[in-house]
C-alpha cells in the first residue's frame, strides 16, 4: 500500500509539471482563477524583499527558500509552505535551469472561508496554546497533493470552477487543519487570546511605520506585558517589534527611490528616519547596496532596456 501511494504522489506531482507548464510556457506567472497562481523561473533568483501575503504554496518542480526575521524557509516538490500574517520577507528560487524550470502554484487564503471550515469542521482552538509562527513548511501528504491537482485541472476548465473551486478550496483548508496547522490558521480569523492581539499589533505597527514606535504603550494597549509582547510578538513573526518596523519602513523606503524618484534625504523622513545616514547603513545592510548606488543601478537598467528614440 505504501509503494502504491508514493507512486500516485510521483503521478500527481508529475501532472503538476505539466499543467503549470501549460499554463505558463515562458519564465513569469499567471492567475487563471481568482487567487489561484501559477509561476515559472527557469534560473535561481536573488533575493527578493516584498510582503509575503498569507497563503498555500506548492512548488511542482525546483526549491524556494523564504527569510522571515531570522528565521529560514526551504519547500520543494515535498513540502508546502503555509503563510497566514502578511509580513515582510525575503526569499529566492535555490533550484531552477532551462530545463527543470522551478514550477509553483500559490492559493489565496481567505479569512472568511477558513473560519467558515474551521465552524463545520468543529475546531476548537487551545486557550493556553503555544505561540505558532506565522510561516511553516510541512511535508505534503497524498490527500492534500491531490486536492491541488483537481485544483490545478480548474484552471483549464474556467467555466466548472465557480461550483467547484470553494469546494476544492474548502478541502484544502480541512485538509491543513487535520495536518495540524489550526493555531496558525487561526492568525487569519483572529478569533482569541494573544494570537488576536499580536494580529492587532501587527496591523498598528503597518498603520504607523513612519512613526516613533512605544512599545510599552503598545503593549498596555494590548493589555501585555512588555516582556510577555516582546515574547509573542517573535514568536509568531520571527522578528522583534523594531526590526518588523525596520523591515516595513525599508521596504517602503526602496520602493519610494526606485519607483516615484525621490531623493535618498527625502525617503529617510517619508519612512521615519531622522539621520540620512543612519538610513543609509541600515538600507545597505538589507539590500546589500548602499541606497543613491541602487537607484543608479535601476535608473541604468530602465534605460538600457528601454526602447530608442
Amino acid at each position: 500500500m505504501h509503494n502504491r501511494e508514493a507512486l500516485q504522489a510521483q503521478a500527481y506531482r508529475e501532472e503538476l509539471v505539466e499543467r503549470i507548464c501549460q499554463m505558463v510556457p515562458q519564465d513569469g506567472g499567471c492567475e487563471p482563477l481568482n487567487g489561484l497562481s501559477f509561476f515559472r523561473i527557469s534560473t535561481p533568483t536573488e533575493l527578493y524583499h516584498s510582503l509575503f501575503e498569507p497563503a498555500f504554496c506548492v512548488i511542482a518542480q525546483g526549491s524556494k527558500e523564504v527569510l522571515v526575521g531570522s528565521r529560514r524557509y526551504r519547500y520543494d516538490p515535498y513540502h508546502y509552505l503555509i503563510a497566514t500574517l502578511e509580513l515582510p520577507v525575503a526569499s529566492h528560487v535555490v533550484e531552477a535551469s532551462a530545463e527543470r524550470p522551478y514550477l509553483s502554484l500559490r492559493l489565496a487564503l481567505d479569512p472568511r472561508l477558513v473560519s467558515a471550515v474551521m465552524i463545520e469542521s468543529g475546531y476548537i482552538p487551545s486557550p493556553d496554546g503555544a505561540e505558532a509562527s506565522a510561516f511553516e513548511v510541512n511535508p505534503l501528504g497524498l490527500p492534500l497533493l491531490e486536492a491541488v491537482v483537481r485544483l490545478a485541472r480548474l484552471a483549464a476548465v474556467p467555466n466548472e470552477a465557480p461550483v467547484l473551486m470553494p469546494l476544492i478550496t474548502r478541502e484544502i483548508i480541512f485538509r491543513l487543519l487535520q495536518d495540524g496547522q489550526g493555531a496558525r490558521l487561526r492568525h487569519l480569523v483572529m478569533l482569541s487570546g494573544q494570537h488576536h492581539r499580536i494580529t492587532q499589533a501587527i496591523q498598528q505597527i503597518r498603520a504607523t511605520f513612519d512613526r516613533s514606535l512605544h512599545i510599552e504603550r503598545l503593549a498596555q494597549t494590548l493589555g501585555m506585558s512588555v516582556s510577555a509582547f516582546y515574547a509573542h510578538f517573535k514568536a509568531v513573526t520571527g522578528m522583534s517589534p523594531l526590526q518588523f518596523q525596520k523591515r516595513l519602513r525599508l521596504q517602503e523606503a526602496r520602493r519610494l527611490l526606485l519607483i516615484e524618484g525621490l531623493d535618498v534625504a527625502t525617503t529617510a523622513y517619508r519612512v521615519g528616519y531622522n539621520d540620512a545616514a543612519h538610513f543609509s547603513r541600515d538600507y545597505k545592510r538589507l539590500f546589500g547596496i548602499p541606497p543613491m548606488q541602487d537607484s543608479k543601478r535601476q535608473a541604468f537598467r530602465l534605460h538600457t532596456t528601454s526602447p530608442s528614440t
